[in-house]
């Protein structure tokens, strides 16, 4: 029976209430904390008791809460989360967010458009051909082939050629006046697309057509991703007069040379066209991308006061989308590297970022850190984020800067919060482009759900086609 105020110990922790949830003490001194309807139906606990199969009832002022506690493997996890993505998040072939939920109600929400739907979707289809690779699930080939076509026809539905369509949808599906001028007509009747922004063997070719289609209207427009309208999009711009006009801490100096170099040597390993050759090596030595790229991230920080406002603006503090747009291009920075020479000078440029980003644990870049083969790369790290993530990927109301179990930290460029990250399961879903050292969710109790298809899928799958997380015993 529970004692008063809600305290027992049950098993090896010793499980307190209070009027901000439950927390359960560890033998190693460190609390596990359950704040938010994704655990409980209120945080004002009453009482706490054992239940059956090793779960704990936690009684609530709104109603009581069964928190069950069930082994499985990662394998086992990652079949859980294919399914939930097939069963919810696939539109269009898009990897997408289930939204306008009333209070976690899945039956209330819709599959929502993003202007990231080409990221979110390359990331889940490279899950999904790392998972092939591994297991030849003929199932992961079908959804390799399913959004292989939603990616291509990005660049079908929209009549500017080489250029990427953020997006596209049933014509008067969605309320395009919220946003008028990105959403455009198709030449496909029916269909309008958003601006600015087979077999196996034959699923490659085409690919490789993508690839080479994209690069080479940017080589053709002068480093400049080229929208609709005539003009270069806000982020598509890789022109040594825009790159160079950064001061050299102000961070997307280095990430644009860094992503340029590798898409280049990505184009020429799979065309073998030499113009992507000669081109990146143009820009390394010729416009300064190499000493760009390999700028160390101690060097990133603040604009300086003469700055200039652009500048000053991209640099105001640590942007985590960049950590993503720098990983995800890690692949083909290191992978193919022209030479045995720039590869071991990447190598470095990589293991120098990870340096950097260790204190967030962040699962997927300790994974992209062992393509380098370096066997330093906080493998313990990145298996406690894909453990500890929830299997419950709703966006509930989450709060932890009230917690006294936590060290905060001065306000910091990094925008780190606290000392150590707290676990996934303890703070808001978040995809992998966000601070995980966000302590709270303050909006929209229960009105999303993210996809796992990018957040945990993609981080999984590459582990185990780099064998570096073991697949199930047989």
């Amino acid at each position: 029976m529970a004692r008063r105020f809600g305290l027992e110990t049950i098993g090896e922790k010793v499980w307190f209430g209070s009027k901000n949830g439950a927390f359960a003490l560890r033998k190693d001194g460190k609390f596990d904390y359950y704040n938010g309807e994704r655990w409980l139906p209120s945080n004002d606990v009453k009482h706490i008791s054992a239940g059956s199969n090793n779960s704990v009832l936690i009684l609530t002022d709104a109603g009581l809460a069964q928190i069950n506690f069930k082994p499985m493997t990662l394998h086992e996890k990652a079949i859980f989360f294919e399914e939930q993505v097939r069963l919810r998040h696939i539109r269009n072939g898009f990897n997408a967010t289930l939204s306008g939920m009333e209070k976690g109600d899945l039956s209330t929400g819709y599959l929502s458009d993003s202007d990231n739907d080409g990221l979110w979707t390359s990331m889940y289809l490279g899950a999904e051909v790392f998972r092939y690779a591994v297991t030849k699930d003929k199932n992961a080939l079908e959804n390799c082939r399913e959004s292989l076509d939603a990616m291509e026809r990005l660049f079908s539905i929209n009549p500017v050629a080489g250029f990427p369509a953020r997006s596209f949808e049933r014509r008067g599906y969605i309320d395009k006046l919220a946003d008028p001028e990105r959403w455009q007509h198709s030449p496909e009747t029916e269909w309008d697309w958003k601006a600015t922004t087979s077999d196996e063997p034959s699923l490659k070719k085409r690919a490789i057509v993508l690839i080479d289609t994209l690069m080479s209207h940017i080589v053709k427009n002068n480093w400049y991703l080229i929208d609709y309208d005539g003009k270069p999009t806000t982020w598509g711009r890789w022109n040594p007069e825009y790159v160079n006009s950064f001061p050299t801490n102000v961070g997307d100096r280095k990430l644009n040379s860094s992503n340029i170099i590798a898409m280049l040597q990505t184009a020429y390993y799979f065309t073998k066209k030499p113009i992507y050759k000669e081109k990146a090596f143009e820009l390394m030595q010729k416009h300064g991308y190499f000493t760009n790229l390999m700028r160390p991230m101690k060097a990133i920080g603040y604009a300086p006061e003469d700055a200039d406002e652009h500048s000053k603006k991209l640099s105001d503090a640590w942007n985590h989308s960049d950590d993503e747009m720098y990983f995800l291009g890690y692949w083909g920075l290191y992978r193919y590297a022209f030479n045995d020479t720039l590869k071991n000078h990447f190598k470095r440029t990589i293991i120098d970022h990870w340096q950097a980003e260790r204190p967030e644990k962040e699962g997927l870049w300790n994974i992209f850190t062992a393509l380098t083969k370096t066997p330093n790369f906080d493998l313990k790290e990145a298996v406690w984020y894909l453990q500890e993530h929830p299997l419950d990927m709703i966006d509930w109301v989450i709060e932890n800067s009230h917690r006294k179990d936590i060290e905060i930290l001065e306000t910091n460029f990094r925008t780190q919060t606290i000392k150590e990250v707290l676990p996934p399961d303890e703070r808001p879903i978040q995809r992998h482009n966000a601070n995980m050292f966000n302590l709270d969710r303050k909006n929209g109790n229960g009105t999303s759900e993210h996809s796992a298809g990018d957040i945990w899928l993609l981080p999984y799958w590459l582990g185990r086609y780099l064998g570096v997380i073991s697949g199930p015993i047989k």
